[in-house]
């Protein structure tokens, strides 16, 4: 394991599922060791290197989802990693899938804004439908 200071992290990836923070981990070339942060920074963080970049891993609170559960998790993880200049929420994306849509296992979704959504659309709210 590597040490690292707080300033070295500049991307951020976000994770929905714990299952998916160890699929996250298990991409990384190097861990390194956690580092200390603040008792208002309640998100628990993954630490390491893909290519070069020094990335930070978390996940969403066990059973809370959502947009403002994500934006919960930012805003904790800022201060703590001041340097950050990419966020990318990783995960399976079980909710994206439909009969107009034809996503499978293996695809990549990205979420584009336009004048009329941020790109981000809350859907069911964590309701079954």
């Amino acid at each position: 394991m590597m040490s690292s200071a707080h300033n070295d992290y500049t991307i951020a990836w976000i994770c929905a599922l714990l299952v998916e923070v160890a699929a996250a981990r298990a991409m990384l070339d190097k861990i390194h060791h956690p580092l200390p942060k603040s008792s208002a920074d309640l998100n628990a963080y993954e630490l390491g290197e893909l290519d070069g970049h020094y990335i930070v891993i978390t996940c969403l609170p066990a059973g809370v989802y959502g947009t403002v559960a994500a934006a919960n998790v930012v805003s904790r993880m800022r201060p703590t990693f001041p340097q950050l200049q990419y966020g990318l929420m990783v995960g399976i994306g079980g909710g994206v899938s439909g009969q107009n849509n034809d996503i499978q296992l293996d695809d990549v979704v990205v979420s584009k804004p336009n004048r009329e959504h941020s790109g981000v659309i809350q859907y069911d709210y964590s309701k079954a439908v």
